[in-house]
This record gives C-alpha cells, sequence and structure tokens, in this order.
C-alpha cells in the first residue's frame, strides 16, 4: 500500500512539473492559477531546486529513500529544463543599446502607476534613451501632454495620443501613445477611442499614419489576470494579437503577460499574430519588468515591444536603475531596424 501510495506522489509529482515546465503543450498556459505560476520562471527554478534539496535530505530516512529519490529526479530535471528556457530567453540579460542608426527606430514602454512616476522623470528617461515611440499604459493624456513638453524642452519633440475607458476608475483607464514627428504624423483610430474595438477593461491605442509611410503603432494594455478577469484578460491576448496582422506593426506596453501565455496566439512563426517579441531576440527576455520589488532576474517579464517582418530588433534593454521612480515596473527598450 505505502508503494503504490509513491507510485501515486511520484506520478503526480512529474505531471505538475511537466505541466508547469511545459504549459503550452498542455494547454493550460491561460488557465489559473498556472497561468500565474509560470509567469515567474526564475521563481520556478529556485522552487524546484529547493524541492531537489528536500527530496536529497528525505532520502537518508531509509524507508523514504525511494520515493525521495524518484521526487529528486523529477526536481532536476525541472530545473534543468526551466534554467535552460531561461537562458534561451536571454538568461542575465544585456546592459547597454546598440549605437542608433539613421534609420534605426527606438521604441519605450513603461507602465508608469498613474501619478506614481512624475512626467519629468518619464521625459527624461525618454529623451536619455532617444526614443521615437513611447507606450504608457496608466497614464493620462494631460501627463502624457506633460511628458511631451518636457521632452520638447530636452529637445526631443513628440506628439501625444492616447485612448481611454471612462469606465475604469483611476488612471488604469488611460493609455497614452508618444510619437516622433520623424516618423510622420498619426491619429489614433476612431474604434480605439470610442472603444468598439479594444481591450476588455484597460484601453490600447492603435495609431496609424496619416502621412509618411511608418509603421501602425500600438500602445497595448490587457487586464491583470486576477481570478474575477481570467476569461477578459484571455481576450485581450486575443485582440491583441489580432491588431498584429500586417508585416508593418510596431505593438508595445503592459501585457500582463509572459511569451508562455501567447501560445497558440502566433501567425505564420509569429508569437503573437505576426509579432515576435525583441527582448526574446536580443537577449532580455527573461528579464522581470514586474515587479519592480522583486529582483529583475526573478521577476515577471510582462512588459513587451513586439514588431512584425518589416522590423529587425538589434538591442534592447531593461532598465533596472528606475526602482524609486514610483511605478511598479520597469522601462524596456528596444531598437528596432527596418528591413531591406
Amino acid at each position: 500500500m505505502l508503494r503504490l501510495f509513491g507510485i501515486l506522489v511520484t506520478v503526480l509529482c512529474a505531471i505538475a512539473a511537466a505541466v508547469l515546465t511545459w504549459p503550452g503543450f498542455f494547454r493550460v498556459e491561460r488557465i489559473y492559477p498556472v497561468a500565474q505560476i509560470v509567469s515567474f520562471r526564475g521563481l520556478l527554478v529556485i522552487a524546484f531546486g529547493v524541492a531537489l534539496v528536500i527530496a536529497l535530505l528525505l532520502a537518508i530516512a531509509r524507508p523514504l529513500r525511494a520515493l525521495a529519490l524518484s521526487l529528486a529526479i523529477i526536481a532536476v530535471i525541472a530545473v534543468i529544463a526551466n534554467g535552460a528556457i531561461v537562458m534561451g530567453r536571454g538568461g542575465m540579460g544585456t546592459e547597454a543599446l546598440p549605437a542608433k542608426t539613421d534609420t534605426a527606430v527606438r521604441v519605450m514602454t513603461w507602465n508608469t502607476a498613474g501619478p506614481a512616476t512624475p512626467p519629468e522623470t518619464i521625459a527624461k528617461i525618454a529623451v536619455a534613451m532617444e526614443a521615437d515611440i513611447v507606450a504608457l499604459p496608466e497614464t493620462t493624456i494631460e501627463t502624457g501632454e506633460q511628458v511631451a513638453i518636457a521632452m520638447r524642452d530636452l529637445g526631443h519633440r513628440m506628439w501625444a495620443h492616447h485612448a481611454e475607458d471612462p469606465s475604469t476608475e483611476w488612471d488604469a483607464g488611460s493609455t497614452t501613445l508618444l510619437i516622433s514627428p520623424d516618423l510622420g504624423a498619426y491619429a489614433v483610430i476612431e474604434s480605439s477611442i470610442d472603444g468598439t474595438s479594444n481591450t476588455s477593461t484597460v484601453p490600447s491605442a492603435v495609431a496609424m499614419p496619416t502621412s509618411g509611410e511608418g509603421p501602425i503603432v500600438v500602445a497595448a494594455h490587457a487586464v491583470a489576470p486576477r481570478p474575477s478577469y481570467m476569461q477578459e484578460w484571455r481576450d485581450d491576448l486575443r485582440w491583441l494579437a489580432d491588431q498584429c496582422a500586417e508585416p508593418n506593426v510596431i505593438m508595445a506596453g503592459d501585457f500582463n503577460a509572459t511569451v508562455d501565455h501567447m501560445s497558440g496566439l502566433g501567425v505564420d512563426g509569429g508569437e503573437l499574430g505576426l509579432c515576435d517579441d525583441a527582448a526574446i531576440a536580443t537577449g532580455n527576455g527573461a528579464i522581470g519588468t514586474w515587479s519592480t520589488t522583486m529582483p529583475a532576474l526573478l521577476g515577471a517579464p510582462i512588459d513587451h515591444v513586439m514588431a512584425s517582418a518589416q522590423w529587425e530588433a538589434t538591442g534592447s534593454l531593461v532598465l533596472r536603475s528606475t526602482v524609486g521612480s514610483g511605478s511598479d515596473h520597469r522601462p524596456l527598450i528596444v531598437q528596432l531596424e527596418p528591413v531591406g
């Protein structure tokens, strides 16, 4: 009887480890609570490592040795597999962007947590990063205009656009998008403004070029996957995937999702619609952008810059020096080059 119990425990632990390591294979990556757990790959590596140590200690007791060693093998495999996934997405991350070329476009996304982040702070970082596109979830147009004015005073002109959902309280009901005039004139499409086609609870802004040949620019904000918002969150990710249906799209913002959650939402090899994640392509895909209360290597990489086929990511940077800014997110900056 004890042996059968040990086999059952081993099988259940093996299934749990497999599900948490490869959630997309089991199609549970957007199911509660797996979705929340797999957001933190770095913590999973540590958790499986702790489980390994405990299993080895239990193996000292002779009656538990067979079970403990079986669990230790499962933990070793899980540590190696999750560690390989983390390293494949960037491991420790990179610390600098490449030199900006004449054709490069720099994209910055930062969930500012509403009034927690002063406009002057946002402006100084955006100018220092030479950003051409700045996506600011949880930022009102009034704050966005202050950021644009501060950037202008620093010699870096930007146009401010936005979308809002009045039914969502606080600044989370607004998303601001700043675009350099060098990319041409832009306008946010009507469906983003009136909410007829948008993310469910916190708004996204889809800006189309009205002059020039610039990309479609999407400032994205999906609702957080709280237990009571799981369906809305899943709908938001599908809606964002639908926005990346053209070869000339740049999408940036707070997706409240890692690339694990995007499994099955890609088209023709893309990770989300036709878009690919720029941070993963440039070695920063495992660096946590949320929350700043955690070390970056253990946080959740839920803020993304994604681009479709006409753009190639050549560098990225997660700013780890903004912990005292007020926001619970870290800024992500990506450099893109046009293809062809």
